[in-house]
């Protein structure tokens, strides 16, 4: 069971596993995080000069899929508490072609440190089930978010269909760890994911959050 205590600082362990955590995301997904990033990419509004802000941005891989998937200008912030992700995802920055018009801070999605309606579009990737209040979260988002903007919002969950939530079960019980220990050498992080996975409410049942 995943207690609440173990969010509060979850930052810490993301820290712990910065290093290995885009090799392990690649290893466990077998290369569809991309794939899944880019299709978040694909639903930013259709603006010139948009603001993008990226919440548990971690190593960047969401922001900088939107910047390869945009073809009109973006001013980018990537937020995140953990400093050694955000480290990984500053060394990227500084060999990307739009360096400029990004920039990654340590700052809470429950306290997000911008004025109200600034940005045109937020991002979260796999990260809104971390947070120790999704509500309050989403409040944030949306002060934050001109009154047109978006929300977009990749997350896993599990599969409506028995025998393939069986298999994912399975997977995400007996093989995550062993894959996550072989890569990051944490498999106690892994165990983390896997549990909030399947604890964290998904679909229609997430959409009943009261933001």
């Amino acid at each position: 069971m995943v207690h609440e205590h173990s969010r509060h600082e979850i930052w810490k362990m993301f820290d712990a596993i910065a290093k290995t955590y885009d090799r392990a995301n690649r290893a466990m997904t077998l290369g569809w995080d991309v794939r899944w990033r880019k299709k978040v990419a694909q639903h930013l509004p259709q603006k010139e000069h948009l603001r993008l802000l990226d919440c548990a941005t971690g190593t960047g891989e969401q922001l900088f899929a939107c910047f390869d998937a945009k073809r009109s200008s973006i001013h980018a912030v990537g937020i995140d508490l953990a400093e050694e992700m955000l480290e990984i995802a500053r060394l990227k920055m500084s060999h990307h072609p739009q360096a400029a018009q990004m920039e990654f801070l340590c700052a809470d999605v429950l306290e997000i440190p911008f004025e109200d309606n600034v940005f045109d579009a937020i991002t979260i990737s796999f990260g809104i089930r971390n947070v120790t209040n999704v509500d309050h979260a989403l409040k944030e988002m949306f002060r934050v978010l001109q009154p047109s903007g978006k929300v977009l919002i990749l997350e896993g969950s599990l599969p409506e269909q028995r025998w393939v939530r069986t298999l994912y079960l399975f997977y995400l019980r007996q093989l995550l760890p062993r894959i996550g220990r072989w890569v990051s050498k944490h498999a106690y992080a892994y165990r983390y994911l896997n549990e909030t996975m399947e604890t964290f409410p998904s679909g229609s049942v997430f959409l009943q959050q009261d933001a």
